[in-house]
């Protein structure tokens, strides 16, 4: 008996697998459009050029996700709490405000990329007459001023099928400006403008599927709902100023690899790692789609105290995760030259080496996906804090000693160091406290 046969009669796995199911469906075109263009951009780009669009796109996000507030885990949170228990009014004013600082946040991020534009050229890119790449691609912060609050929204409103249709449908769209890039003999400016398309219409996509999402569930005027519906400022405040310096944490120690390795290295060097890393982010397309199906129902059972079943929810979707991440990740080693050939071309084979050690970090984080998720549910934002600081502070330290000496491959081992470190400590203080919990309802 398979895997999936033994599980499938489970109601709550069920609902799981067909609702990241959906998601999934979508993002596996996406990602054969996404290799496409990977395929078209290494090769008219080259080495430097694919490197530089790197710099400039993870800068962007970087900056945004230093002010973010991650407001998608606070609508899963509140907002999922408060439908569950029929309380619309409550859920109007969590949305509102979830909403209305993630838009100040976007304009905040777009401003501090335009006025540091210049710095990252210099320290970054360190190539003459870019800054302007980083401005124009900024644009995209204020597209998506409301990404996050939608993603959640959909997500407690089981419609986050949307969100592969409409990443579907940006990748069509930037795959055909690249393809027409490739053919033409485009330039670097217009791959960026593809990129940028993209982006917007995901950031824009998602804001209006999420709006008539909220106008069926809630009403037409759900935003007139005022802020002082809410009871329980004090730990809303806590829950997104702790995902706030988390979210900041993770940006700058786990996924802004790119602009470290900019710094302490140059855009060819970053050209071989973005190869290595986009392959092996490939891992992160089944990922994805199981991580937003199952935050809601990790919070639901975290919110009736149902721990017995909390705890077999969690065997079974990381029994799940196992089987397939293994799998894939062995593929991603054995075949890792063979990919890197089709992908990018045989100039890019110095990326495997970095490939190889990305994919151990990498399998192991996904295969414990749930480990922050819990945590928040479980009402102990804060650790996720704790953990990835003291995990990213030792591979920060580490960096300095060892990238700009070995490379790439130093980058890689350093990144899937504080993988297994952090989500180490954080599944561990997240199954102690079930076990906590449950001896607590026995007593």
């Amino acid at each position: 008996m398979s895997l999936l046969s033994k599980f499938k009669n489970e109601p709550l796995f069920a609902k799981v697998i067909r609702s990241s199911g959906s998601l999934f469906s979508s993002n596996a075109i996406a990602l054969g459009l996404s290799v496409l263009q990977g395929i078209m951009a290494t090769r008219l780009l080259g080495p430097a050029g694919f490197g530089l669009i790197g710099v400039v796109m993870a800068f962007a996000s970087t900056v945004n996700s230093i002010f973010s507030f991650r407001m998608s885990e606070l609508v899963v949170r509140y907002g999922g709490e408060y439908l569950n228990r029929g309380e619309k009014d409550k859920a109007s004013a969590v949305i509102k405000i979830a909403g209305f600082t993630e838009g100040i946040v976007s304009l905040l991020a777009f401003f501090v990329v335009v006025a540091a534009a210049s710095l990252a050229e210099t320290h970054l890119a360190k190539t003459p007459g870019v800054s302007w790449m980083f401005t124009v691609y900024a644009l995209g912060l204020l597209a998506n001023f409301n990404t996050e609050t939608s993603t959640g929204i959909l997500q407690i409103t089981d419609r986050i099928k949307l969100q592969g249709t409409i990443n579907l449908a940006q990748s069509i769209f930037t795959s055909i400006v690249i393809v027409g890039a490739f053919f033409l003999n485009g330039t670097l400016p217009i791959v960026l403008g593809a990129y940028l398309l993209g982006k917007s219409i995901l950031g824009l996509g998602m804001f209006v599927a999420a709006q008539i999402q909220l106008n069926k569930r809630l009403g037409s005027g759900w935003w007139r709902t005022p802020f002082s519906a809410l009871t329980a400022r004090k730990d809303i405040f806590r829950f997104a100023f702790s995902s706030n310096i988390s979210a900041t944490l993770i940006k700058i120690f786990r996924e802004s690899d790119l602009i470290w390795v900019g710094f302490f290295l140059d855009t060819t060097a970053v050209g071989y790692y973005r190869v290595a890393y986009t392959l092996v982010h490939f891992l992160a397309i089944p990922a994805d789609p199981l991580i937003a199906a199952t935050f809601p129902e990790i919070n639901r059972l975290a919110v009736e105290k149902a721990w017995n079943k909390l705890k077999s929810f969690l065997r079974k979707v990381t029994a799940f995760s196992f089987a397939y991440n293994i799998i894939l990740g062995g593929g991603l080693i054995i075949f890792g030259p063979w990919l890197i050939r089709i992908y990018s071309g045989a100039e890019y084979l110095g990326a495997y080496p970095a490939l190889v050690a990305l994919v151990i970090g990498l399998v192991f984080n996904y295969i414990l996906f749930w480990n922050r998720p819990l945590l928040l549910s479980l009402g102990l934002p804060e650790f996720p804090v704790y953990a990835t600081l003291i995990a990213g502070l030792l591979k920060l330290g580490f960096s300095f000693a060892f990238v700009p000496r070995y490379g790439i491959v130093a980058a890689g081992a350093l990144l899937s160091f504080y993988y297994i470190a952090s989500v180490g400590m954080m599944v561990i203080r997240g199954v102690g406290e079930i076990q906590k919990q449950r001896r607590k309802m026995q007593e």
